[in-house]
């Protein structure tokens, strides 16, 4: 990532955390794990477990997530999350033991990145940088990426060395990782990191945990094969890495430093692939249509999009029917990120058109139904609604959102869209009402109370909006922009009694947080470590911290009770 990007105004507590997940593959020890076969997955003992908890290990990994999700490198596009969600969740769901005892919910996200990488953070979040979901030119080289990352979490590696580690220890490696995020910007910044924290030499001084791998590895090999994909994927994408890393630097850690990659392993990955037999899987055309998408999205700059089209064009000449299809709709994504509306349908209807085409008689295309239907949707909303000063385009978006939300009930995208579509026709009191339902059912979602805020806005509801958009900037971490918000809020002309005690209530909980941030508390705190459970890095217990938070007072209860109707 962008260090330029990264949110700053940290305390060492939380860059400490921070430091501590996004480097969870280096953290493995090479002795702390077994290196015998498993079949399963097995639940860890009691020594793991009192530094580090299942819920603090969860905790640790939402709180890490608020901070991704404001870097502006973080793809927040609902077709790709919905993908990688659903794919990864597949994988997941074909070994339920991978979820652990306390049952986590996997989720898993895309970051702008042109380094062939991926990590995983305590507690089931999965990061892929576009860059490697560029590079896998199968669904099942995919699946070797996501489940060797799941059998680190199944496993508990980042748990299970974070409860060996003493707090001083990672002060340097907060140094290390701020360097890698810096030395992307280059610049003074880098060589200011990189000076204070001896970056470069720690980063080298580090042991990769090597029995950590292969035993996720071997984890990610069965989660392949009971999901139905071809696990001789896992071998073919480790090889193209190894080739690829040859080319980066030291600066910046790309997969095959984090995950180091031996010959010893790759010899073991296909002695068991040898085992198996072989399985051959069409991919589905969502793969390919994402893979367009996350090209565009990933380098939207001029020359982003005119490399993309040359891509795109090349890409037509291909006989194979997806192929061509993810073309005509990369086609579609680069009109309308320059603002052509007309061709960006033309090109998302011929993209349809080629998808709805009958495969030709005996091929193995004809074994599996194609899929699409909801990124083709999808886009054809985001089409419209760039058009919101045309009344007539607006209220045929608002009709397909409405069948769309329908027919598509879990997509989280097209209920955004939904809602936008609802505001952008003036029906601000229905999109109003859906969105405080959604913030209610979905409280994790910054799109939805932007969208309320927006809706607000649109009524000339200053105080709700202004207390809406605080929830937004709570939920991505920004606790100070979110005590401007309530502020400002609380001075609105149209601010009712109700509103001030939402508001008092409201900044009780985050004032009690940015004071735990800021270390008020912290010599109490860590004098008296035994006084909540936990790793040595110490957590905030507020309310406002819960690992479920909702962006309600706790004596507040039902769709009205943060945004009352007016």
């Amino acid at each position: 990532m962008n260090s330029k990007r990264f949110p700053s105004g940290h305390t060492l507590r939380r860059l400490l955390t921070a430091a501590a997940l996004l480097a969870a593959p280096l953290l493995m020890a090479q002795n702390s794990l077994p290196s015998s076969n498993i079949p399963n997955l097995p639940t860890l003992g009691d020594t793991e477990r009192q530094d580090l908890s299942p819920l603090i290990e969860r905790k640790l990994g939402e709180e890490i997530m608020r901070d991704i999700r404001r870097n502006l490198d973080y793809l927040d596009d609902g077709p790709i999350l919905e993908y990688l969600n659903n794919f990864g969740n597949a994988l997941v769901a074909a070994r339920p033991g991978a979820r652990g005892e306390t049952n986590y919910d996997y989720f898993f996200f895309a970051v702008r990145d042109p380094q062939l990488n991926a990590f995983a953070l305590p507690g089931g979040f999965i990061a892929v940088h576009s860059a490697l979901l560029l590079a896998a030119q199968s669904e099942s080289e995919l699946a070797s990426v996501l489940g060797h990352e799941i059998g680190h979490v199944a496993q508990r590696h980042i748990a299970r060395q974070l409860g060996q580690q003493k707090q001083d220890a990672l002060i340097p490696l907060a140094a290390m990782i701020l360097a890698a995020l810096a030395s992307k910007a280059g610049g003074d910044a880098a060589i200011g990191v990189f000076a204070a924290g001896q970056g470069l030499a720690i980063q080298r001084q580090l042991n990769f945990g090597r029995d950590a791998e292969r035993e996720a590895d071997r984890i990610g090999f069965q989660i392949m094969g009971e999901a139905g994909f071809d696990t001789s994927g896992m071998v073919a994408f480790f090889q193209r890495m190894q080739t690829a890393s040859r080319s980066y630097s030291d600066l910046t850690p790309a997969y095959l430093q984090s995950h180091p990659l031996t010959t010893e392993r790759i010899a073991d990955i296909q002695a068991r692939i040898r085992e198996q037999p072989y399985k051959q899987r069409l991919d589905s055309l969502d793969f390919y249509l994402v893979r367009s998408r996350a090209r565009v999205l990933q380098d939207a700059s001029s020359q982003g999009l005119a490399e993309a089209k040359v891509f795109f064009e090349n890409q037509m000449l291909q006989q194979s029917r997806q192929q061509i299809c993810a073309a005509q709709y990369g086609l579609a994504m680069v009109a309308l990120k320059k603002g052509d509306m007309a061709m960006a349908q033309g090109w998302l209807d011929k993209a349809r058109a080629t998808a709805e085409q009958a495969p030709a008689a005996g091929t193995f295309s004809g074994a599996r139904p194609q899929t699409g239907g909801s990124i083709f949707v999808s886009t054809a909303l985001e089409i419209k609604l760039e058009q919101k000063k045309d009344a007539a385009v607006i209220a045929v978006a608002l009709k397909e959102a409405e069948a769309a939300r329908l027919k598509f009930p879990l997509s989280r995208g097209i209920a955004h869209q939904y809602g936008e579509a609802l505001i952008a026709a003036g029906k601000l009191e229905q999109a109003a009402l859906y969105l405080r339902e959604q913030a209610q059912m979905y409280k994790e979602e910054p799109e939805v109370f932007d969208l309320l805020a927006e809706a607000y806005a649109a009524q000339g509801k200053q105080a709700l909006q202004h207390i809406a958009l605080a929830e937004s900037y709570v939920l991505q971490g920004g606790v100070l922009a979110a005590l401007d918000q309530l502020g400002i809020a609380r001075k609105a002309p149209d601010a009712t009694f109700y509103d001030q005690a939402v508001i008092d209530a409201r900044e009780r909980e985050l004032q009690a947080r940015r004071r735990e941030e800021l270390g008020d508390k912290g010599k109490k705190d860590l004098a008296a470590p035994s006084a909540a459970p936990g790793p040595t890095l110490r957590l905030s217990t507020t309310p406002a911290d819960a690992m479920a938070p909702s962006p309600f007072p706790a004596t507040m209860t039902g769709p009205e009770s943060r945004f009352p109707r007016r």
